[in-house]
Parts: C-alpha cells; sequence; structure tokens
C-alpha cells in the first residue's frame, strides 16, 4: 500500500469529489462558463470549439467535441448510475419492494405529468413538431439534487435523502428506457448484439478473481464503440456495464465490488465527463440573430420550464400523498408528506439528462436553444424554490409519528451529522 504525502492528496481529492456539494459546484461553474464564453464577443470561438471534429473516420469516430461530451464522457455518468441502480436493487433501498414502492410511484408520477405538461403547452403554442421533446422535463439531476439537499437540508432526517435517492435512481433507470426506445432511429442489431456480447465478457471479467482495470477499460471500450455502431445512444452501454458490477462480496473481500468501482469512477465523473458536458450542451447564446426574444416566443421553452417545476411537483407530491392515504404503504419512519413538498421540487432539477434528452430531440437550433435555456432556467428556479422551503422544514417541530403508519417513528440520524 502507498503512503506517500503525493498519494495521502489524491486519496482527499478523490473524497472531496466524491462529496454531492462538490460536483454540483463544478456543474454550475461550467455551465456558467459556457454560458458568458457563448454570449461574449468570443462566442464564434465557443462554436468553432463544438463543431471541431475529432477521432478516427475508419471506426465512425470522427465526431465533434459535443457529440463526444454526449454520446462519450456522459457513459462514464451512467456508469455511475448503473453501479448505484445495481447497488440499491440487490443491497439497498430498492431492495425491499415495500419500502421503495412509494418513491417507485413517485418517480413514474414525476416522469408522467411533466411530460404531459410539456405535450399540453406545446400543443396550445401551435408548435406539434416540437412534441419529439416530450421526456426533456421529466429526467432529474441526481449530482445536483442531492447537492442542494446537502447544504439547505441540514437538520432533516437522513431517510429524505435516500427517498430522494431512490426516486432519483428510479427516474434516471426510466429516463435511459425513454431514450433506448424513442430516441432511437436505427437499430444495426448485428453492432447491438456484438455490444451486448462485450457487456457479458465484462461481467464475467468483473466477477473474477482477477478483474483488474488494464482488462476491463479495454472491454467497456470496445462494448461503447460497438453500441454507438448500433445506433442505439451509447451511454446505454455505460449503465448496462455498471450494472454488471456485483453488488455482493465476493472471493473473501471486504465490501462489494459496487462500493470500490463507484469510489474509482464517480471521481472522474465529478471532475470531468459531468463539466465537460455541462460546458458543451450549456453554452446557449442570447445575442445574434433573433437573439432572447426568439428564444422567448418558442413554446418548447414555457413547455420545458413549467414541466419541470409545476409538473414534477405536482407529480411526485400528488402521486405520494395520493398513495399513501389510499394505500397501506407508508414513507419511511422520520418522514412527512410535507418533507415530501421540497424534495418535489428538488426533483425538478432536470440538469445533465435532460440537456442530453434536448440534444437527441430536435434537428434545428432555434428549439433546441430554447429547450436548453429552458432546463437551465426550469433547474435554477426549482433549486431556488426549494432551498429556503427545505430550511423551513427543517425548522418546524416534528411529530412522534410522522409517516402516520400507527406506530411511534424510531430516533432518525439527520442530514448533516
Amino acid at each position: 500500500m502507498e503512503h506517500t504525502p503525493i498519494a495521502g492528496r489524491r486519496a482527499r481529492i478523490a473524497h472531496a469529489l466524491r462529496q454531492e456539494t462538490i460536483g454540483g459546484a463544478l456543474l454550475l461553474l461550467a455551465a456558467a462558463i459556457a454560458l458568458v464564453w457563448a454570449n461574449s464577443p468570443w462566442r464564434d470561438g465557443y462554436g468553432a470549439l463544438m463543431d471541431a471534429r475529432i477521432g478516427p473516420a475508419a471506426l465512425h469516430l470522427d465526431l465533434t467535441v459535443a457529440a463526444w461530451a454526449a454520446d462519450g464522457l456522459l457513459a462514464v455518468f451512467f456508469f455511475v448510475v448503473g453501479v448505484e441502480l445495481k447497488h440499491e436493487l440487490v443491497a439497498g433501498s430498492l431492495r425491499n419492494p415495500r419500502q421503495a414502492a412509494v418513491p417507485v410511484l413517485a418517480a413514474i408520477g414525476g416522469m408522467a405529468l411533466p411530460a404531459l405538461v410539456f405535450v399540453a403547452i406545446v400543443l396550445l403554442g401551435g408548435d406539434a413538431a416540437a412534441l419529439s421533446g416530450w421526456a426533456i422535463p421529466a429526467a432529474t439531476d441526481i449530482a445536483f439534487a442531492l447537492a442542494v439537499l446537502a447544504i439547505f437540508g441540514r437538520g432533516l432526517p437522513i431517510g429524505l435523502r435516500t427517498f430522494l435517492l431512490t426516486l432519483a435512481v428510479v427516474d434516471d433507470l426510466l429516463a435511459i428506457v425513454v431514450i433506448a426506445i424513442f430516441y432511437t432511429a436505427t437499430v444495426h442489431l448485428l453492432a447491438l448484439a456484438g455490444a451486448l456480447l462485450a457487456i457479458v465478457a465484462f461481467a464475467l471479467v468483473v466477477r473474477s478473481r482477477w478483474a483488474r482495470w488494464w482488462l476491463l477499460v479495454p472491454i467497456a471500450l470496445v462494448a461503447w464503440w460497438l453500441m454507438h455502431e448500433s445506433g442505439v445512444h451509447a451511454t446505454i452501454a455505460g449503465v448496462l456495464l455498471g450494472a454488471a458490477v456485483p453488488a455482493r462480496p465476493m472471493h473473501g473481500e471486504p465490501e462489494p465490488r459496487t462500493h470500490r468501482f463507484e469510489a474509482a469512477v464517480r471521481p472522474w465523473s465529478t471532475a470531468i465527463a459531468l463539466p465537460i458536458f455541462a460546458f458543451c450542451a450549456a453554452g446557449v447564446s442570447v445575442i445574434g440573430g433573433g437573439g432572447i426574444a426568439e428564444l422567448l416566443t418558442q413554446p418548447v421553452l414555457l413547455a420545458v420550464v413549467a414541466g419541470l417545476v409545476l409538473g414534477k411537483l405536482a407529480g411526485v407530491l400528488g402521486v405520494a400523498a395520493l398513495v399513501t392515504r389510499a394505500t397501506p404503504l407508508r414513507l419511511p419512519d422520520g418522514i412527512g408528506i410535507r418533507d415530501l413538498l421540497p424534495v418535489a421540487l428538488l426533483t425538478g432539477i432536470g440538469f445533465t439528462v435532460s440537456l442530453l434528452i434536448t440534444e437527441l430531440s430536435f434537428d434545428d437550433a432555434a428549439r433546441t436553444d430554447a429547450a436548453k435555456l429552458a432546463v437551465l432556467i426550469g433547474s435554477a428556479l426549482a433549486a431556488l424554490l426549494a432551498a429556503p422551503m427545505l430550511r423551513w422544514d427543517a425548522r418546524r417541530a416534528r411529530a412522534a409519528d410522522m409517516n402516520e403508519d400507527g406506530v411511534r417513528d424510531a430516533p432518525q440520524p439527520r442530514i448533516g451529522d
């Protein structure tokens, strides 16, 4: 084991990059830099950088920088999502269907209602061609949402973080299914079969005693390339590879490999993949051409903002309230319906996945830029509304039976303890 000052610094940096607050701050900083550059006198340089092509043409990988960020780097983030989802399904909050039922149903409501709000507004606005973006306001950004909860939710029961994490993971899983089904135009079956075989090979190696990064990374790259060749969005390979990692200890190891892989890859996702994607996706120019006035006339802008803020709030809170009152299902100990008001607002922070779906939804720049601007506005508005609500909730006295199951709640650790 390496015990040097350099190794110690690396460990401290990696630990910091696994914190939700650091991840959220890096995303916000990258998006802000992109917005400023895209609206500065040097904005042509930003556009030229995004359109620059790199990569081997022989492998069909001569992609733009923006495409590399969305198809390549974001696969690293989705690998972490896959690992996290696998752990939650096998050993975490999704293991017990009864305990997971309320956040899972709330996640479904939190995807369906924003989509309906989006569809209604674009149809009323006379822009039926924008219906392809119906899934944009349906996603939740795990990193941003947990970062806001960590900062402003101090003093609230830790179970609220578990509830939000469960809801966000299910939300991301459903978003992945949506991308795979609705945003895949043509599927090349031979390449897809090759990708699945590579993922099976990865699964066999990652469960073996001799699983090493120098074996796993090449297999993962082949799986990603073949998935890209198949026409299915390449980030799906990241999810499937992450889901292949075993979530229970193996071969006498003290912890499951999901923990090890998450700890190893998350810093790369937090420090490199997500900020670069945010930088590439958030550079919406509101000057030149029609400018901000043209973007504001796009029905898609109001549809996305309303979907993220109002649709998410009504979907998550409404379904949770209905389920806990009309069925025997209950929230975890220490959590009441009032706690879900700020949580429902937090799910309106779409950002990463919403920006990705925006990239896949439209062919024209006007709708794409309007939707991207709407994602930024809606996510910021959801965070700004959630923050004071979290502080208000934390200051209020709590009942002995918050989840109203007829049994006094067990003592709960608090966020920030």
